[in-house]
């Protein structure tokens, strides 16, 4: 039976809920739009089309950002290619480096993001193999189970900077330092670390992101590419023009790469006390969260993970029927990308979770401008529905 009492009817204001999901996306930060809003109105030039002032305005704007994208990674503005998103920067590294081999191997970890995984899926018709490692029940990996798992025919290792949906960091220090003795290529899929924790390219041969992540907007990411080695020159994805130095074509998009630009320079301004800030936060409120539901279980507590991503599992209870009746908090039960398919988490069941434990878990992400207010309203929800249950009980 349909219940009336939550039918929203058009006459009456809908009132927004708190939104705890900025791993899906962030809002695009206002200074980040203000300086994006000319580029579509204004300067609305071709920045390959260097015969005028229009093409010369946009881009010098694309390579202002560029520069901001690269002080944000400590790269070299040269090895940054701009892309659709993180989805095509990925699909371009793997499908590239497999491009016109019939044999090799991907290294790879069973909880990276559907982006890499199917992309590696795509290659084994051409008869390349890919391992994907395990991991432990808090979703990480070592740099020894990679070095134990390489192969002499292994030319790719592919490990995700923070977990989309528990916020997991990888040792990814580590294992670029353990590659050096080895001739794979090391990619990492910086998507979601990307303004929430320090990122640097250093022994990293290609890094992913997207700039809907970290307050920019969507449609537009990037790919490092290291300079200097002729190893790592990948064949086109996409072919057309010669933009982006023969590197990716079509025409640039010019206003969300100035987004791209401004959020990475926003970001890069104080990272750790921002840091801080939403550990701090973060820890609150699982503390509020533990109170109400004693055997809440939050995944990848005792190890590094993003200061603003709490994923949870309340036992015995349904996550998409808890959510749907408090009503009032936009959260996640699984990744933004899996979660219309009905079936459990890839990550939380390679983590050693059960069908039923993963039906339970929430993936709260907050953002830079996550209130107290905000949170607190939040614990009080969830503590109307404790209560609630205690009674049916």
């Amino acid at each position: 039976m349909l219940r009336t009492d939550s039918v929203h009817h058009p006459t009456e204001p809908m009132k927004r809920p708190i939104y705890f999901d900025n791993n899906a996306t962030t809002a695009v930060e206002r200074s980040v739009l203000d300086k994006m809003i000319p580029y579509f109105t204004m300067e609305y030039g071709n920045p390959s089309n260097t015969s005028h002032m229009y093409g010369w305005a946009a881009d010098e704007a694309v390579q202002i950002a560029r520069e901001q994208l690269a002080s944000l990674l400590s790269a070299d503005p040269t090895g940054i290619v701009f892309t659709s998103g993180a989805t095509e920067a990925i699909n371009q590294v793997i499908k590239g480096l497999g491009h016109g081999r019939k044999s090799g191997h991907i290294l790879t970890v069973a909880t990276e993001h559907k982006a890499v995984l199917n992309a590696c899926e795509c290659l084994a018709e051409d008869g390349i193999e890919t391992t994907l490692l395990p991991v432990d029940q808090n979703g990480r990996i070592t740099a020894k189970q990679v070095k134990d798992a390489l192969r002499d025919d292994t030319f790719l290792v592919a490990v995700m900077w923070a977990n989309n949906e528990t916020g997991v960091l990888q040792p990814i220090d580590e294992i670029a330092e353990m590659l050096t003795s080895h001739p794979a290529l090391f990619f990492t899929d910086a998507t979601q670390s990307i303004g929430k924790v320090p990122v640097s390219v250093e022994g990293i041969d290609f890094l992913a992101l997207s700039a809907h992540k970290f307050y920019g907007p969507k449609g537009v990411g990037a790919l490092y590419i290291r300079p200097g080695q002729p190893i790592i020159q990948l064949p086109q994805l996409l072919h057309g023009g010669a933009q982006e130095k023969g590197r990716r074509a079509s025409t640039l998009n010019v206003p969300g790469i100035v987004g791209l630009g401004a959020a990475a320079e926003m970001c890069h301004t104080g990272l750790e006390a921002r840091f801080e800030e939403m550990k701090s936060r973060r820890d609150q409120f699982e503390s509020k969260l533990s109170s109400l539901f004693p055997d809440l279980a939050i995944h990848g507590k005792e190890v590094p993970r993003l200061p603003q991503t709490s994923n949870v599992t309340f036992p015995g209870i349904r996550a998409a029927e808890m959510m749907a009746e408090i009503g009032q908090v936009a959260v996640s039960t699984g990744s933004a990308c899996t979660s219309g398919s009905g079936k459990p988490s890839h990550v939380l069941s390679a983590m050693g979770l059960t069908p039923e434990q993963a039906q339970g878990t929430v993936r709260f992400s907050m953002g830079a401008h996550t209130t107290d207010e905000e949170m607190n309203l939040a614990v009080e929800l969830f503590s109307t529905f404790a209560a609630h249950q205690a009674q049916l009980a």
